[in-house]
């Protein structure tokens, strides 16, 4: 993940990311979970807050999720086992049943950060009784939102949101109910997203691939 703005200043709290201009740093495998909750009638999300101690992005409001361990086993299942367990170590949350996690997303960091994740996003809806709660270690606080309020939140600098987090929230605003956002997406090709930093000096810009810029980054 990261939280390259422009200009290349970072919000508080600092992502305490570094640039790389060598070799590319291969991508450790992580995988996060949307969690929903709203069934037919509304749309929110689970968003945690990562502590400000934490090294990669300390303070900031994420999706859950971590990195792969050589437990989760390879592969697809892999992604899966580490989604669930990183879902119940940050948010309390347990009861997912790691195949039906709908995949959603991927997305990988820039070649000029240095620190970087290749992360599987899925989709979950939230069992009826759900209760999270943070672990009060890697997260600190929860927060259960409609993708339009988190940004909103954002946007009043009341809620401090890495890029990729943002992107989604943009993507996810489009549905008006879990199941409608689950019934829309279960099945559908997942294509890795790749994005690049482009420098000018001390502003940087974060390019998606399609838009200008993206090819010469």
């Amino acid at each position: 993940m990261y939280a390259l703005a422009t200009p290349m200043q970072i919000d508080r709290p600092p992502t305490r990311e570094t640039l790389n201009h060598g070799p590319p740093t291969t991508p450790r495998q992580s995988a996060s979970v949307i969690l929903l909750r709203g069934g037919a009638e509304r749309l929110e999300l689970l968003l945690v807050q990562r502590s400000p101690r934490q090294r990669v992005m300390g303070g900031y409001w994420v999706f859950p999720g971590g990195a792969v361990d050589a437990v989760d086993g390879e592969g697809d299942g892999a992604h899966r086992a580490a989604a669930v367990r990183e879902l119940s170590e940050e948010a309390g949350v347990g009861g997912i049943d790691p195949a039906q996690l709908v995949r959603y997303s991927r997305w990988i960091t820039p070649e000029l950060i240095r620190i970087r994740f290749d992360t599987h996003f899925f989709l979950a809806a939230a069992p009826a009784d759900v209760c999270a709660r943070c672990d009060g270690v890697e997260c600190v606080n929860l927060r259960w939102l409609a993708p339009q309020q988190a940004l909103r939140a954002h946007r009043a600098g009341e809620l401090a949101l890495v890029f990729p987090t943002i992107k989604h929230l943009e993507k996810l605003s489009s549905y008006t109910s879990a199941e409608q956002l689950l019934g829309r997406v279960r099945g559908r090709q997942v294509f890795p997203v790749l994005p690049r930093v482009a420098l000018n000096g001390e502003l940087a810009r974060v390019l998606l691939p399609g838009e200008p810029g993206y090819d010469d980054a």
